[in-house]
């Protein structure tokens, strides 16, 4: 009898199709003909979509004859897989640069009101986390086992991230500028460490040395010459040392973020976790460790605790440039606006990234961000009084290892984690 229309098996390891015109009587399989009446169909396969095929004998001989289309399948996912996450990092690296200079710029008209600007940021987005949550949940993108994740994992994270913001804040106030994105660089240091030990993910030789070529090439570019040891010569060990354990902080709370997706896949029966519940609970909790250490921030930023009121209340103004007498705020609230949009996307970017991926890919894509940023603000830009700069040979040299160390790692391919299940 002939076919006219076209079915899809599946067995296990079995995957054909029955084309246009097809004859069942007479199935050649490597030279071998197999003569299968319609009886014997009829009574083997079950009356269902898409048909399963039990015979363990028929499976194990047409194995070998369709076994490059399951490969072929495989082969197209793994490449859309890698197309996504290609795609979603080139997004995430122009977004990290966009808010690297767009910070810059903000700070113009805010230079007087750094600290308010970065309470805007932490309070700011948990309404707006919290917020798109709440809406994702009522469309039912959000569902109930989600938000049954254990919550004290991201009470480690909110306590990690506010430590990072307060240890960074106390070094960055003493240490020179041109220092602390060199200092930065540990955090991929630390990541590796975290998750060789908390995740047990194991990584080859040649995925080291990339993540090393990396940080030497952006410590390289961003110098751009400049003799470090110098600068540092004035300043006591203590301020260096204490900006590392920030991005050991930081980096901690980035390994919890990976382990908590790893975990919710079996948690959520390989569903996965919307990344609007980490966002939000994690800002969440770093908002409340933040406001439980702000007497700590305030007087390291030099602003006593009892004037910390009319701080803000000047800092707001200053904000939406409002008010008599509000001199310096030019280019608000623009800029800071523009700043505030872009941190939040390359926030939820970046999570997008270490869902997809994995928190190390992640924090190279930030270190890819670093040498172009600063070359973005060499350009004379609207509103810097600085103007122009010329970058030396260094920076140059700084972005061809970057550049390699980036393809040394991720031509590499991955040691399986232990903890994954075949």
């Amino acid at each position: 009898m002939a076919v006219h229309s076209t079915f899809l098996f599946n067995s296990s390891s079995l995957t054909f199709s029955f084309h246009s015109h097809f004859n069942f009587h007479n199935l050649k399989l490597k030279n071998k003909t197999f003569n299968l009446n319609s009886n014997s169909m009829s009574s083997s396969l079950p009356i269902k979509s898409p048909f399963h095929l039990p015979s363990s004998n028929l499976k194990h001989r047409t194995v070998f004859k369709f076994q490059s289309s399951s490969s072929s399948s495989s082969s197209d996912w793994s490449t859309a897989t890698k197309k996504t996450v290609l795609l979603t990092s080139a997004t995430t690296v122009s977004l990290a640069v966009a808010n690297r200079v767009l910070y810059k710029l903000a700070l113009v008209p805010m230079s007087n009101y750094p600290f308010f600007l970065a309470q805007l940021n932490t309070f700011g987005y948990v309404v707006i986390y919290f917020s798109i949550l709440y809406i994702r949940y009522r469309l039912g993108i959000v569902t109930n086992e989600m938000l049954a994740i254990p919550k004290w994992r991201f009470f480690v994270i909110g306590f990690l991230e506010a430590l990072g913001l307060v240890s960074g804040m106390s070094a960055g106030a003493i240490l020179p500028g041109p220092v602390i994105p060199i200092l930065n660089q540990t955090f991929l240091v630390w990541q590796l460490m975290f998750s060789a030990l908390i995740l047990r993910r194991r990584y080859s030789i040649n995925q080291i040395v990339g993540c090393l070529l990396v940080a030497a090439g952006v410590v390289i570019a961003i110098s751009s010459g400049s003799n470090a040891g110098q600068m540092l010569s004035k300043v006591d060990f203590v301020w260096p040392a204490l900006m590392i354990v920030s991005c050991a902080f930081q980096a901690g709370a980035s390994i919890i973020k990976e382990f908590v997706f790893l975990d919710s896949s079996t948690r959520l029966k390989q569903k996965s976790l919307d990344i609007f519940v980490v966002n939000s609970f994690g800002s969440g909790f770093q908002a409340l460790f933040v406001l439980l250490f702000l007497p700590l921030i305030s007087n390291l930023k030099g602003i006593p605790f009892v004037q910390l009121p009319s701080y803000l209340k000047s800092g707001a103004g200053c904000f939406l440039n409002i008010g008599a007498g509000k001199t310096g705020c030019e280019g608000a609230p623009l800029l800071p606006l523009l700043y505030v949009v872009t941190n939040l996307a390359f926030n939820i970017s970046l999570l997008n990234v270490l869902k997809s991926s994995s928190a190390v890919v992640a924090s190279l894509m930030l270190m890819l961000s670093v040498p172009i940023s600063v070359y973005v603000l060499s350009l004379p830009l609207p509103y810097l009084p600085e103007g122009g700069t010329t970058l030396s040979p260094f920076f140059l040299l700084g972005c061809a290892i970057l550049v390699c160390g980036l393809y040394t790692y991720n031509t590499t391919r991955p040691a399986r984690n232990s903890s994954e299940v075949d």
